[in-house]
Parts: C-alpha cells; sequence; structure tokens
C-alpha cells in the first residue's frame, strides 16, 4: 500500500526520490517525505496530503544530498499527519517502511524503559529508536540493522540510511515488496520495478527473509546475519515512460475508455489470427484438464471476476469450482483435493493476503496459476502458471480495465479448457470466440453513450442507498457495480441476486432508492429478472434498468431511465455490462467532487492485513 524510493548517487538525489515517489502513487497514500544525509546530518522533509504539497515544499526549502530515502504511506498506526509521515529519524537513522509491525507496542514498552521518548502514533517509530539503541550499544549499522530485523514481527519492507554514512543504505525483506535497481555509480532500492523504470532496466526481487547492504557501486544480499546469497539480476519489462491522464479529467475515465484496446489486445494474445481459435499455453490446459477441483481465490474486485470464472468454468468446462476471498481462505484451513489446481487473480500481484492464500495452496501441493495484470511482481514470480491480462498500468485505485481484462482472460481459459475435455466442439468454441473479438466494438458503443449515462448520475447523485441487481453472471457484475459505487461516490450500495430480493433486502425499497437492474434481453433468466424488477417497481422502486432492445421494450414506460445496450450473446454479456457500471459510478463521483482517482481510505495495492 505504501511506497518506498532509496537512492544512492554520486549526485543529488532529491529529484530522482519524487520522480520515484511519483510513479508510486498509483499504490494510494495519504502523505509522502523524503530524508538525505546533508554534511553526514539526516535531513528530512515531510508533508501532509499529496505529493504536491512535498513538491511545494521542496520549492520553498530546497533540500539536497548524495543518498536518500522517500516514501508515501497509507494511514495504520496513526492519523494521516505530517508527524506520522516518513522518513521516521533519530540523531543516528531514518527510516521508510511498508507493513506492519506486530509486536510494536511490546518493543514501545521496552524501548521507554530505556527512557526513550517517542514522538509519533506509529508503529515504524519503533524502528528508528530500536536500531538507534543498538547503535548506542556500539555495534556497527549493518549490526545494529541486523538486531533490530530479528526482533521485528509481522510483514514489512524497511529501508536505513546513517548519520555519517554517505555511502551505505541496508534494507529488509519479510512479506513486503521490495526490489534492487542496478545503475551507474547509483543503486536504487523501491517497493516494485515499475517505481525504478525511470533510472534503470536492471532489477533484483528481493525474497522473503533477504537482507541487503548497498553502496554506490555494490551490492551484498544476505540471509540471518550473514550468509551470502545470490538473487537472479534481470532485465525489467518495464517501461520508464510516464503514465499522463492526457485529455481526460482523471486515470479512471482514460482507463475506462482504453477498453476496446486493452481488451483487444487481451484477446489478441489468446486467439490465433489464422484460425480465429482461442489458444492457451498446452501446459496450462493439461494441468488444469487432469484436475478435481479448481478453486479460485481473490481480493475485491478480483473476487468477483472469479465468481464470473467459476459461473463459466462450471456451466461451459464443467469443471468442479470453488471461489473465496482470500482475506478468508487463508485462515479457514480449506481441504483441497489431490491434484487441484488454486487460481489467483490480481492486478497488482502484491496483494498480501491474496499472496499468504498461494502460499497456503503450495503447502498443501496445488498446482498454481496466476492471473496477473503486472510484470515480475510476486504472485507471478511465485506461481507454476501465469497468465497475462494486457490492460497496461492502471493508476486509478477502482479498477476498471484492469478487472475487464481478468474476466476477458478467464472467458479464453473457459473457452479452450471445455474445448480440450470436449465439452464444446471446435465449431461452438470458435462461435463464442468470435462473440468476444466483438467485444471491443460493442464497449465502444457505449463509450459513445456516455452522456446518456452521465444525465443518469445526475438523477441519483444525492441518493444515500442504491441496490444493484442481477441474475447468473449479472449477479457477480451488481456486486461489482455496487462496490464502484461505493469506493468513488461514498454512496452506500449493495449488490443482490435479484431473486433474493424477496428473502429480506425487498424491506430496503422506498422511491429514494435507486435500483440498478443488469438484465439482459436476450438472457435465459430474463423473465425470472423482469419479474423481481416489476415487484421493485410496485413498492415504489425508481428503477434504472440496463438492458438490449428486447429487455427495453418489455419494460418500457416502468423503469425511470433505460439504457440501451446492443444485443450480445449471455456468454459476454457481462464483461459488456461491467462498463456502464463504471462509467455510472465515475459520473456520479465526479459530479459530487470525490477524489475519484485516489478514493479516501483506499489503497491501489494492499500490501497489509
Amino acid at each position: 500500500m505504501c511506497g518506498i524510493i532509496g537512492i544512492i548517487s554520486q549526485d543529488n538525489v532529491t529529484d530522482k526520490l519524487v520522480e520515484g515517489l511519483s510513479r508510486l502513487e498509483y499504490r494510494g497514500y495519504d502523505s509522502a517525505g523524503i530524508a538525505t544525509l546533508v554534511g553526514g546530518q539526516i535531513e528530512r522533509r515531510r508533508a501532509e496530503g499529496k505529493l504536491t504539497n512535498l513538491r511545494n515544499l521542496l520549492y520553498k526549502k530546497p533540500l539536497q544530498g548524495h543518498i536518500g530515502i522517500g516514501h508515501t504511506r497509507w494511514a495504520t498506526h496513526g492519523g494521516p499527519t505530517e508527524n506520522n509521515a516518513h522518513p521516521h529519524a533519530t540523531d543516528k537513522v531514518a527510516v521508510v517502511h511498508n507493513g506492519i509491525i506486530e509486536n510494536y507496542q511490546a518493543l514501545k514498552e521496552e524501548l521507554s524503559r530505556h527512557q526513550v521518548r517517542f514522538e509519533t502514533e506509529t508503529d515504524t517509530e519503533v524502528i528508528a529508536h530500536l536500531v538507534t539503541y543498538y547503535l548506542n550499544q556500539g555495534l556497527s549499522p549493518r549490526d545494529a540493522a541486523n538486531a533490530t530485523f530479528k526482533r521485528l514481527e509481522g510483514a514489512f519492507a524497511v529501508v536505513l540510511i546513517f548519520t555519517g554514512e554517505e555511502n551505505l543504505m541496508i534494507g529488509v525483506r519479510q512479506g513486503t515488496p521490495l526490489a534492487i535497481g542496478y545503475g551507474k555509480k547509483e543503486m536504487y532500492l523501491a517497493s516494485d520495478s515499475y517505481a525504478l523504470a525511470p533510472f534503470t532496466q536492471k532489477v533484483c526481487f528481493l525474497e522473503d527473509g533477504d537482507r541487503v547492504m548497498m553502496t554506490s557501486d555494490e551490492v551484498e544480499i544476505y540471509v540471518n546475519d550473514n550468509d551470502p546469497v545470490t538473487r537472479d539480476v534481470r532485465v525489467t519489462a518495464q517501461s520508464g515512460a510516464t503514465t499522463g491522464k492526457g485529455e481526460y479529467a482523471h486515470f479512471m475515465l482514460k482507463e475506462i475508455y482504453e477498453q476496446p484496446q486493452v481488451i483487444g489486445d487481451t484477446l489478441n494474445s489468446y486467439i490465433n489470427p489464422a484460425t480465429g481459435q482461442i489458444v492457451m499455453p498446452a501446459e496450462i490446459l493439461e494441468v488444469l484438464a487432469a484436475a478435481p477441483r479448481l478453486t479460485l481465490v481473490a481480493c475485491g474486485t478480483a473476487y468477483y471476476a472469479c465468481m464470473l470464472g467459476k459461473y463459466w468454468l462450471e456451466k461451459i468446462a464443467q469443471v468442479p469450482c470453488e471461489i473465496d476471498v482470500a482475506s478468508e481462505f487463508r485462515y479457514r484451513e480449506a481441504p483441497l483435493p489431490e491434484g487441484g489446481v488454486a487460481i489467483f487473480v490480481s492486478q497488482s500481484g502484491e496483494t498480501l493476503d491474496t499472496l499468504e492464500a498461494l502460499r497456503y495452496c503450495k503447502r498443501k501441493n496445488q498446482k498454481i496459476l496466476s492471473i496477473v495484470n503486472t510484470i515480475e511482481s510476486t504472485i507471478e514470480r511465485e506461481s507454476d502458471l501465469v497468465l497475462h491480462t494486457l490492460a497496461g498500468p492502471e493508476i486509478g485505485v477502482a479498477s476498471t480495465k484492469g478487472l475487464s481484462t481478468q474476466i476477458t482472460t478467464l472467458a479464453c481459459l473457459t473457452l479452450a479448457l471445455s474445448e480440450r475435455l470436449g465439452k464444446l466442439s471446435a465449431e461452438e468454441s470458435g462461435k463464442m470466440g468470435d462473440a468476444l473479438r466483438q467485444l471491443p466494438k460493442s464497449i465502444a458503443h457505449i463509450l459513445r453513450q456516455d452522456k446518456d449515462i452521465e444525465h443518469i448520475a445526475w438523477d441519483i447523485v444525492k441518493s444515500r442507498d442504491m441496490l444493484f441487481l442481477g441474475r447468473g453472471g449479472m449477479y457477480p457484475v451488481a456486486l461489482e457495480g455496487a462496490l464502484k459505487m461505493k469506493e468513488i461516490s461514498y454512496i452506500h450500495a449493495e449488490g443482490y441476486a435479484a431473486g433474493e430480493m424477496k428473502h429480506g433486502p425487498i424491506a430496503l425499497i422506498d422511491d429514494r432508492v435507486p435500483i440498478i437492474v443488469l438484465a439482459p434481453g436476450n438472457d435465459p433468466l430474463f423473465e425470472k429478472t423482469a419479474s423481481n424488477t416489476q415487484e421493485a417497481i410496485a413498492r415504489g422502486g425508481q428503477v434504472i434498468l440496463f438492458s438490449d432492445e428486447k429487455g427495453a421494450e418489455s419494460l418500457k414506460g416502468q423503469a425511470r431511465h433505460i439504457l440501451t445496450l446492443e444485443p450480445v450473446t449471455p456468454f459476454v454479456a457481462p464483461i459488456l455490462y461491467t462498463i456502464p457500471m463504471q462509467l455510472l459510478a465515475y459520473h456520479v463521483a465526479y459530479i459530487k467532487g470525490t477524489d475519484v482517482d485516489q478514493p479516501r481510505n483506499l489503497a491501489k495495492s494492499v500490501t497489509v492485513e
């Protein structure tokens, strides 16, 4: 969630630290800061709020230095104030830290008995004081860092610089990502390779338990106190090009409009252009075809992608599937079948709950297939098999093109596996593949209706509560639509299977609650959804219908608003219907004036529990 950047150079590092932090903004944060050594002494600049506040501070109070660390903080322990912002420092050491120190309270009480005074509410400050305590006992920086790292419990990445040490930086990874970048007379540490891309393409990803000691021209990686280890140095595929908003007001809107392109790119990576057939790596199909059960695990929006994947894989491929949210799955100690396959879906590839669930499945001898967007992520590196969603960098916290490429990938996987298992003929698979290939055109048609969706948004912007309804494949879309509305507009919204309305939620309906109904007219369950819709209308519900011409005609004159989408097959309809849900949430949030790209309390990559 937080972001780390550290640089040792022959030149002033301040501008590069800020540039690195700007590439970490997508992770979500509420304060930022940097620390360098000036004349051998630690100097800091920290600011609450967005990175522009730190830039303004540096303009007024410039900072020099050939070594420095920077941080974007997402508050966990202590509020998002300048005082709680990283880096934290004593007169001997400065520290930036991602993750949570679970035993910080015990360490704090211990240090307090040694007359240590704490100035913040954070768990991170304990690290700075503990290192200082060991330095005061006469230990070297390396030994003081090692002694400290052994005392810390939890998931964390830590980077340290020391007073009087102009050419020394020490870091550790334990459960939270940390990567080394190799330059010419310049070395880097960062939360991910994307932050390093402007400076170098030579990257090494640390593994859990790794510690690193670096100078401007040398790197030593070790475990325990002094046992050296070797980690692969690779040329990263991350681009150093910056990602801008272009003509769009927000990254989220830009990323919504990129979906015809990125879905097309994703489809092209799995479709044979000569035959039009879906092509998946043979090893993946072989492993899935032999599995007695598939287990799909993810968090947030990616979980709804898994839910849709379960619908497809069970109905079309006839493969038993289990789905769960990662934060629950990893603790309920689920029994897993011999020869089973676990599928993990993540945009960032760094979500801690998903990663720990993956590790649980590995311990249970499951084959691991990951579906990820961010190349070279931890989840990818720890998986047996991987499929990439070609969404490109997704900066907006609320996932849009990340989701649509995930479910597109799951759709392609379903067709290829169904054909491999003999559940679909090549002809049937080809027809469904053709429907997928038409998606970019159908989505472009929705984008041309943007003004109509904005008009609907103006009608619901003052609502306090909303309901989203769907059946079958539209049920996960309803859940995702409600999540998007909550995430960025802060309107309380709930998604329900339409048939469940009579079992309680119908009590919520009155003339102040907009009800979003997702009901393609050619869906086999349309008549049932239409019946549920009429029940809501009869009780004063303000229905907003998303359907095709057939469905719109059936409920004409009954719904408050109707948005007519192109008719598509029930197989691809859930992908198509996610797009207007994204646009509706966007316009409501924009009208309300909320922070669309970085909504309050949310982070792009959740690397703590």
